[in-house]
């Protein structure tokens, strides 16, 4: 067995929860109705407040570097078929391990899953599967945490769904579940083909990225991993299950499904497909692009005919997991960077937006903005928790849906300029159906029933008050965030450059150099210590 560290701060991560879940179900059904809830209630919290703990200690011990990964745990697991227990943490992990378990305490705070005894334990037993993701350095292990939460979603969308909740439920599970077993077959044939090379059967990731791979097999793998983590993500046009699944979980599942489940599909694609497919990325990346500017446009404009507030967000997060897939494979150290920034900033912004439409729904019985006006007058604690979800999401300055947004655009126009230009509309677009969004149902004069609307209690304001704080100090100060990250990505983004062959825009930190046969474009941005400077040119 092999730690970086004398306690192993990712098993026990991983496995808490896990834990948790267990205990929650053998709470015994005789000890009274009201007595069990409180008992169930206790263990959810105390298990995932611990789980936060620990993933702000590992955190707080992950200091900026070389970029590699941290708190390594590794043992072999079963050494005949080469899988093992392999975790680790890097500057593109940290933020979305740290993103889930805050937002998992306050997901069972806001009481939309009530106390029950299973509804509890599948939601552990649900970030286990999405904290084990983010740290799984063997692909079968990740495969594992990957295909277990989709268990978890299935039953709290049917069960504490809304009223097509089994429609939605059997949607979600068919979509993704088939998407994976491409993923299965990827990952298996990558083994295999190692195993052909060196005579080692081996699913860990830092080994097999160095496996020699034509170029017809690395699209075809590319394909293969891509396919399940699209779905995952949703990326257009893989994304017809999400409203549906969205608009019909609970509360907690939209939430849950939204601001971290997505990640798993686009965390997949920056962890997996950049380090063992270079090449196929290169010349893909075209084709990606185009389908993340596509789900920017087309989220955007769907969204504007929408007056159902939970699609409107579903679309809204199509647009925006867009802005990552755009950063992704614009393949520089800024786009990569704002992609991953992203990925936490939407997490944290539709989890106040989700919520905010559940406590809308608690007291007026509908999301639909034909049926809400004039919500700002009698509960305008509510209101304004709803415009900091609106605004970051449109990505106002100051903000921290800006930062990520600004390092995606600015790092996309060096490489891939038009698609950067056309992807600015979707910013624009985006203002558009807030705002309207905003308009219909909190201005205008209220009717009779909404005059009567109850405002946030205390107790609910001090649920969502951590993530606008967080939402208001990132977007004012990211760079504990950027230096972080950005190691792991510039490591990552000359990985690419060296397996793809190809001419990478230079990124280095200090003055140009004096002379460049092809200019150059000197970015200074106060969102990072120093100045970057990308040398023009672009890949071929």
């Amino acid at each position: 067995m092999t730690h970086d560290t004398a306690f192993p701060f990712l098993t026990v991560l991983v496995l808490l929860p896990a834990c948790g879940a267990l205990v929650a179900v053998l709470v015994p059904t005789g000890l009274g109705e009201r007595l069990q809830a409180r008992v169930v209630q206790a263990i959810g919290l105390v298990t995932t407040l611990s789980t936060l703990a620990l993933a702000a200690t590992i955190a707080a011990r992950y200091q900026a570097g070389n970029g590699g990964f941290r708190l390594v745990s590794q043992h072999i697991w079963a050494p005949q078929l080469g899988i093992s227990w392999h975790l680790g943490v890097d500057g593109i992990s940290l933020f979305l391990v740290l993103m889930a378990a805050v937002l998992f305490p306050l997901v069972l705070l806001s009481g939309s899953l009530g106390t029950s005894r299973d509804a509890v334990a599948w939601l552990l037993l649900l970030e286990a599967g999405c904290l084990g993701s983010f740290v799984a350095l063997d692909l079968i292990l990740f495969f594992l945490f990957f295909e277990l939460t989709l268990v978890p979603v299935y039953f709290l969308i049917s069960r504490w769904g809304y009223s097509r909740r089994a429609y939605a439920a059997i949607k979600f599970f068919i979509y993704t579940f088939l998407g994976s077993a491409f993923l299965l077959v990827g990952i298996v044939a990558v083994a295999f083909e190692h195993e052909h090379q060196t005579g080692r059967l081996t699913f860990d990731l830092v080994t097999l990225m160095h496996t020699h791979l034509g170029l017809a097999s690395q699209v075809l793998l590319f394909l293969a991993f891509t396919a399940a983590f699209a779905v995952k993500a949703p990326v257009f046009p893989f994304h017809t299950w999400s409203p549906d699944a969205y608009a019909e979980a609970p509360t907690a599942g939209s939430v849950v499904l939204a601001a971290v489940m997505a990640k798993m599909g686009t965390y997949g694609i920056i962890r997996f497909d950049l380090t063992l497919f270079p090449r196929a990325v290169v010349d893909l990346a075209p084709l990606l692009l185009t389908l993340g500017v596509a789900g920017i446009i087309y989220g955007g404009i769907v969204a504007c005919a929408t007056k159902d507030l939970k699609r409107l967000v579903a679309y809204s997060s199509l647009a925006h997991l867009g802005f990552v897939v755009l950063g992704t494979f614009a393949l520089t150290t800024q786009g990569v960077t704002g992609g991953v920034v992203q990925m936490v900033n939407h997490g944290l912004i539709i989890a106040v937006l989700f919520i905010a439409i559940g406590w809308i729904y608690e007291r007026r019985g509908t999301w639909s903005t034909d049926g809400l006006r004039g919500l700002q007058r009698p509960a305008p604690v509510l209101a304004g928790i709803f415009t900091v979800g609106m605004m970051g999401a449109i990505g106002l300055p100051g903000l921290s849906g800006f930062v990520g947004e600004f390092l995606v655009l600015i790092g996309t126009f060096v490489t891939h300029r038009w698609w950067a230009v056309v992807a600015t509309g979707g910013v624009v677009i985006a203002a558009l159906y807030l705002l309207w969004a905003y308009q219909q149902a909190f201005h205008l004069e209220p009717d009779p029933a909404t005059a009567q609307v109850a405002d946030l209690s205390w107790r609910q304001a001090a649920v969502v008050a951590p993530l606008v704080l967080i939402i208001a100090f990132l977007g004012i100060y990211p760079k504990p965030l950027l230096d972080r990250i950005t190691p792991s990505v510039q490591r990552l983004v000359s990985q690419v450059d060296q397996g793809g062959a190809t001419r990478e825009p230079a990124v280095s930190r200090g003055p140009a150099p004096a002379s460049s046969s092809s200019g150059a474009y000197t970015t200074s941005s106060s969102l990072s210590p120093d100045a970057v400077t990308v040398s023009g040119g672009g890949r071929r």
